[in-house]
This record gives structure tokens, sequence and C-alpha cells, in this order.
């Protein structure tokens, strides 16, 4: 129950963390839209999601593959997790670089 009442806690907006880089120089942050992504994932909105932060995606692969590499033994799991850290990287700075065109 506990869980349940830090997820709905999580889900509402006004609990999110303000980006202070955009607050004291105006400029977005390479992380800004993750909170609102992950919670247009947790309402089912993909589409939404993948607008607000593209890197959402990488990132839950990554944070997904890391998990199950705890759990089991996977075969090349370093050269896994290298492709996708340099994929969600490269998702990251692409989409920060896009917001100034």
């Amino acid at each position: 129950m506990k869980i349940a009442s830090s997820i709905l806690l999580f889900l509402n907006e006004d609990y999110m963390l303000p980006c202070m880089n955009k607050q004291l120089l105006g400029i977005e942050c390479t992380g800004c839209g993750i909170q609102r992504a992950a919670v247009l994932l947790f309402h089912g909105e993909f589409i939404e999601a993948f607008k607000m932060y593209p890197a959402i995606y990488p990132i839950i692969l990554l944070l997904g593959f890391l998990l199950l590499d705890n759990l089991m033994t996977i075969k090349y799991a370093n050269k896994i997790s290298i492709f996708l850290m340099i994929a969600s990287v490269t998702t990251i700075l692409i989409n920060f670089i896009l917001k100034f065109f």
C-alpha cells in the first residue's frame, strides 16, 4: 500500500522537481522533460512521452538490461550495456541540440 501511494504521489505534477538550470539561466538542461515523460508513460501515453523526452525509451532499456544482468549472467553483457549507454547519451544530446532549432 505504501508503494502505491508513493507512485500516486510521483504521478502528481505538483510534486515534480523544477529544473534549476531553466529557472536560473533560462536554458533547458539535458534532462528537462524526463519527469513528465515518465508520468506520461505511467498514464499510457507512449507517443506523448517520446515527444516530451525521446531518450526515455533507451534509458528504460538500459535500466531494464542492467537489472536483468544483475539477476542472471548474460553473454556479452558488457558490450550490450555500452551500446545502450551510447544510444541513451546520443539520444539525449541530439534531443538537446534539436531544441535550439
